[in-house]
């Protein structure tokens, strides 16, 4: 099934409770709903009048909320017992997971406003975040404000865009990881600029 027939089937069987608990299912690593076309396709709805737009948009939000509140609670009270167990079923080693905290020590808790959007990084940062013991203040703060950026970006391609948000979804998917790392190079090539300036400081 292409899975523009599977997300229309998704609604016409289960309308909004595919935001609901169908959205949550993508942070817990299931490719069942895709969170990205899921997002998209819904917006598409709202356009159409298929779908109350607020309506749809409070419960993808809420939904994805949801998701990743569980994933972070499941990584919050497993944490790394159950990597150390279980982590080889899904390629994640706890030198893995030390890797990943100190790349969120380096870097902080605005890593948390992109991640969200990227495929493979959203599936699993909720986990990750538990893991690491973050402060739920930290999360509601800046997870929740990722997720949020996220769901309404996605929402309003579909629901921009109409008729032609397929076309520009896929220029989306396709181009996304490729912005991402651009940003990353400059966020990183900032960082360097800064620690040299502090370094001529002290000299």
């Amino acid at each position: 099934m292409k899975l523009l027939d599977m997300l229309e089937h998704m609604f016409e069987q289960y309308g909004y409770l595919v935001l609901l608990f169908g959205l949550p299912l993508d942070f817990i690593a299931s490719p069942i709903p895709p969170g990205n076309s899921t997002l998209t396709y819904t917006g598409y709805l709202a356009y159409k009048g298929v779908l109350d737009g607020l309506c749809a948009f409070v419960l993808a939000l809420a939904g994805s909320w949801l998701g990743v509140t569980i994933t972070y609670l499941a990584g919050y009270k497993l944490g790394m017992p159950l990597i150390e167990k279980y982590g080889r079923w899904l390629s994640i080693k706890p030198s893995f997971v030390e890797k990943t905290r100190r790349y969120y020590d380096k870097y902080g808790d605005n890593l948390l406003l992109i991640a969200f959007f990227l495929p493979g990084v959203r599936q699993f940062i909720g986990y990750f975040i538990g893991i690491l013991r973050i402060p739920f203040k930290t999360v509601l703060m800046y997870a929740y404000t990722g997720t949020f950026l996220w769901v309404t970006a996605f929402f309003s391609i579909g629901y921009g865009f109409g008729d032609r948000w397929q076309q520009v979804f896929l220029l989306v998917e396709r181009y996304l990881k490729t912005i991402f790392i651009g940003l990353a190079i400059i966020l990183a090539a900032f960082l360097l600029a800064k620690w040299i300036g502090r370094g001529r400081l002290r000299s």
